[in-house]
């Protein structure tokens, strides 16, 4: 039997990266692609892995990212790493006061609306009649049942829908494909750019390697039941 690839969408991002270094080391894809906007200057030409651009708000451009990725091979996995907690001029808000029509509208684009674009594109590429993956990384402060502490209203929000929007292509997959499994990650506090600003002294932050490994061991474990679902990158499912 071939074996499948596997893509890492936002593969220029810390997670994304851990994401492409752990899963070249599995035996069970002949292939790893890698995703982004543009190939980062300090990516490995040997890492082994196959590097695509394209502009993922551009729907002509995922056309031509999906046709790239069908001519290497039929996917088993596909990963979405992509996200935005902050950015210049943008910054979590402490109270509704501060909250902006501009900051939402700009994390419901990468949040919510490019990952959503991504799985129209790329979800009809798993392989139809062997077990496959579809998952998005969102984040926990996107669970409505766990918010205890309200803040960082945009963000929230657009995680919130970016978890709407995976229990949706969830039950679509399950038609077409009955044994793909589609699902949300929390991928855990981890050091990275994005939430550098407000790790402080937190020393329970993972390594993007160790919240990927984490994630991968999490997808593993699941099971047709799971699809549809939200879970921590230590296995905990995660309320709506």
């Amino acid at each position: 039997m071939k074996r499948p690839i596997a893509v890492v969408v936002g593969a220029g991002g810390a997670i994304g990266r851990a994401f492409v270094a752990r899963l070249l080391d599995d035996p069970r894809y002949a292939a790893v692609v890698a995703v982004g906007r543009r190939r980062p200057l300090d990516w490995p030409p040997s890492c082994g892995s196959v590097f695509l651009t394209a502009d993922l708000m551009d729907e002509t451009e995922l056309e031509g990212l999906a046709r790239s990725i069908t001519e290497l091979g039929e996917p088993g996995l596909i990963l979405v790493a992509t996200g935005m907690l902050h950015e210049d001029g943008l910054r979590p808000e402490k109270s509704i006061r501060a909250l902006t029509r501009a900051s939402l509208m700009r994390l419901f684009e990468v949040n919510a609306v490019l990952p959503a674009l991504v799985a129209k594109h790329l979800s009809p590429l798993l392989q139809r009649n062997q077990p496959a993956i579809f998952a998005a990384v969102s984040a926990r402060v996107g669970s409505i049942g766990d918010n205890a502490l309200g803040g960082w209203h945009a963000y929230r929000a657009s995680k919130t829908a970016l978890n709407m929007l995976i229990r949706g292509v969830a039950i679509e997959l399950r038609r077409e494909r009955p044994r793909a499994i589609c699902v949300a990650l929390h991928p855990g506090t981890v050091v990275s750019p994005l939430s550098a600003p407000f790790l402080g002294s937190n020393h329970a932050a993972l390594s993007p390697d160790e919240s990927a490994r984490r994630m991968l061991l999490v997808l593993d474990d699941l099971d047709l039941a799971d699809t549809g679902g939200f879970f921590a990158y230590d296995g905990t499912r995660l309320p709506w």
